[in-house]
Formats: structure tokens, C-alpha cells, sequence
């Protein structure tokens, strides 16, 4: 079981943001999270490492959706009432384009590879292609009735289109920019994510509370998953095996086991959230949440709840010794809770050198015999080495040093 699915999780922050936060996006480059503000006109800009909001950026009136490319260094934002995308440099956090796409314009998703963005547009049934070089609209492509959501996967090259009022999936081939496939699904289908590595796609249906699964090989649905009420955003964790929907109607977010399609925990997060977004370099989880009393600490500003893995701390030691044959050995030792880890990556450094890395055996224990060359070269620190255990969604990280002496 990926181990974030099978720990707990907390709400380790809680971010005001301007009034009324309609749509989250991740830029793990950068290190940076964007939250378009309907009630307010702007987007605010939060530093992923502090939690804290670094500027808030004019845009548009009434911005909906958005979306980071973080090859590009550009973010976009959906205007539903004059039907126009704007273009953000995040280097400089001011609006480059406007761009003009279909009527209301809504979802937003990126592929960074090909470079381009996709629009879903409400009223016309269509969908938009941004060329991300130019800023210009380079295809409208028919869907279903009243898209909403998209997503892309950029390794197969296909894009993934809700229609609400259809009760289905376009499927785009984004290289000929054609429909290939109408997948049918719950009822009013809203939100939607792909897993690129697993080949599935995961769709939020409003309608009777729900999430589809779509096999991206089959073009069928695999399995319906119950969740909370009023389901609106989702969004997937690939490496950890966790897939996170927002739950408008009863403040609260579903967190679902990939590989067992299972929920496996509830998080309340208060303040009707519509929509969620991930970090898939920290595996954090940013959740937008409209405002109430309750949940905000401003009362009438919305906030953005940041969810992390419950992770069980680690401690490791370290051992320098002599092998039967005199050469010079290193062993670390990791364990949890006093038990012993088996195949985790311990890595040995002697300065900023690296010497090797090993993964534990059963009894939670890494070795390495260094060459000649490379005990020549923890001398020349003083014959200190450090272990370190890099951690991962289950474990907190660890380090400890060793010495000749020890």
C-alpha cells in the first residue's frame, strides 16, 4: 500500500487568500502555489517552503480556473464572463496576454511537453488550444454538452474533457486535435485528473456523489468510488499512490488508495472547498476552500488548507569499521517506533563527496566497503562520514555521523 494512503494526514496550515478562491495550481519548479480570487479580482501567489502569501497579482474580473506550466514559467487564467484567457510571467507576477478563447471559459489544464494549454469553453461545447509560444488560439475542437473540467496526460498524448450535462468523458488525441472516444460516466461529471504512470483517470461526479475510474488503455470505467458530497476538484499524487477530492458540500476531502481504489481517510478542511492541487516534489496537498465563519481565520476572505502525510519519525546510527580483508567499512543502522526498516536508500557522504548508497536488509541495516580511493578521500575529512535516509511519505528522514573513533 503506497504509504500515504496508509497513514493519517493533517491539516498543517491554513492560508487566508482573497475573497471568494475559486481554482489551485502547483508549480513544483518553482516552488510556488496560485489561487484565483473571484471576489477580489486577483491571484494570490503563496511560497510553497514558508506557507506564506509573497504578492497578490490584479487580473481579470471574476477569475476562474488556473493552471501552471512550469517549463514555461507562465501561469493562465480562465474569465468565464468576457470569455478570455490571461497569461501570467511568474518571474515578474504581471499579466503578458489576453487572450481570447470561446464562451465562458472554465477548466484549464497544460501540457508543458508540447506546449500548449486547453480551455474547456461552457456554452459553445468546445475546447480551446493555446499555443504557449505564441499565445494564440491554434484549434477549437467540438466536445460534449457544457465541458468543464480537463486534464492531460503528455506522455500518451491525450486530453480529457467532463461534460456535465452529457454525463461524459472526451477523450482529445492532442496531436490531430480530434475526439476519439466519448466515455460515459456518473452523473454531472466536473473535475477531473489523469495518472499518467498508472494509465487512469479519475472524475468527480456531482451529481451522485462519486468518482469514476477510467482505464486509459480500455476507454472504460473500472471502478465507482463513493465519496463525500458534492464532489468538485481532484487531483492525483502519481508516486504516492493517492488521489485527493475536494468535497464542496460537506467541507471535507477524500483521499483515495490508487491501487486499491479505496477511500482510506476524510479530512475536514471546512469552508467549502472547491478545488485541490498537489505537490508531487514535497507530496503536499493545497485545498481551496470558499470561506465561512467557521474555517477562515478572517471570517470573510477564503483560505487555502495545506494537508501533509502523518509521517513516523526515523533514527539512524552509524558505524565505521574494518572488513575481514582490512578494507574500510560503513554500516547504518534504521530503524521506526524500534523496529528495523528493510529496503530503504542509505546514502554515505564524506564532505560534499558522494561514496555510495545501499538500501537496508531485513534487519534494517546498510553496508558499504569503500575502495582504496574512496577511503582516501574520507580522510581527507577527518575520516567523518554521514549516513542519510532521505525519508519518503510514510518515514521522516534521518542522519547521524561517524567517526574513526567509533
Amino acid at each position: 500500500m503506497p504509504g500515504s494512503a496508509a497513514g493519517g494526514y493533517t491539516v498543517t496550515a491554513t492560508i487566508t487568500v482573497g475573497t471568494d478562491p475559486y481554482g489551485v495550481a502547483v508549480d513544483p519548479v518553482a516552488g510556488t502555489v496560485y489561487v484565483t480570487n473571484q471576489g477580489d479580482n486577483t491571484v494570490s501567489v503563496i511560497n510553497a517552503a514558508t506557507g506564506t502569501v509573497t504578492a497578490t497579482i490584479g487580473v481579470g474580473a471574476n477569475p476562474d480556473g488556473v493552471a501552471a506550466d512550469p517549463v514555461a514559467g507562465t501561469v493562465y487564467v480562465t474569465y468565464a464572463a468576457d470569455g478570455t484567457v490571461s497569461v501570467i510571467n511568474a518571474a515578474t507576477g504581471t499579466v503578458t496576454a489576453t487572450i481570447g478563447v470561446g464562451s465562458a471559459p472554465d477548466g484549464l489544464a497544460v501540457d508543458p511537453v508540447a506546449g500548449t494549454a486547453y480551455v474547456t469553453n461552457v456554452i459553445d461545447d468546445t475546447v480551446s488550444v493555446i499555443n504557449a509560444a505564441t499565445s494564440t488560439v491554434t484549434a477549437t475542437i467540438g466536445v460534449g454538452t457544457d465541458p468543464y473540467g480537463v486534464a492531460v496526460d503528455p506522455v500518451a498524448g491525450t486530453a480529457y474533457v467532463t461534460n456535465i450535462i452529457d454525463d461524459t468523458v472526451s477523450v482529445i488525441d492532442t496531436a490531430t486535435g480530434t475526439v476519439t472516444a466519448t466515455i460515459g460516466v456518473g452523473t454531472d461529471p466536473y473535475g477531473v485528473a489523469v495518472d499518467p504512470d498508472a494509465g487512469t483517470v479519475y472524475v468527480t461526479n456531482q451529481g451522485d456523489n462519486t468518482v469514476s475510474v477510467i482505464d486509459t488503455a480500455t476507454g472504460t470505467v473500472t471502478a465507482t468510488i463513493g465519496v463525500g458530497t458534492y464532489p468538485d476538484g481532484v487531483a492525483v499524487d502519481p508516486d504516492a499512490g493517492t488521489v485527493y477530492v475536494a468535497n464542496y458540500g460537506d467541507d471535507t476531502v477524500s483521499v483515495i488508495n490508487a491501487v486499491t481504489q479505496t477511500v482510506t481517510a476524510t479530512i475536514g478542511v471546512g469552508g467549502s472547498p472547491s478545488a485541490v492541487a498537489v505537490d508531487p516534489a514535497t507530496h503536499t496537498v493545497y485545498v481551496a476552500s470558499r470561506g465561512d465563519d467557521t474555517s477562515v481565520p478572517s471570517g470573510g476572505d477564503g483560505a487555502v488548507s495545506v494537508i501533509s502525510a502523518t509521517r513516523t519519525p526515523t533514527a539512524l546510527t552509524a558505524h565505521i569499521g574494518r572488513s575481514p580483508h582490512r578494507s574500510l567499512t560503513l554500516t547504518a543502522t534504521l530503524t521506526a517506533s524500534g523496529r528495523p526498516l528493510s529496503g530503504q536508500p542509505i546514502s554515505f557522504t564524506a564532505g560534499h563527496t558522494h561514496l555510495c548508497t545501499r538500501h537496508t536488509g531485513t534487519r534494517g541495516i546498510a553496508t558499504c566497503v569503500l575502495t582504496a580511493a574512496q577511503a582516501r578521500q574520507a580522510a581527507r575529512h577527518h575520516g567523518v562520514i554521514q549516513a542519510t535516509y532521505p525519508g519518503n511519505t510514510t518515514y521522516q528522514p534521518s542522519s547521524a555521523t561517524a567517526t574513526p573513533s567509533t
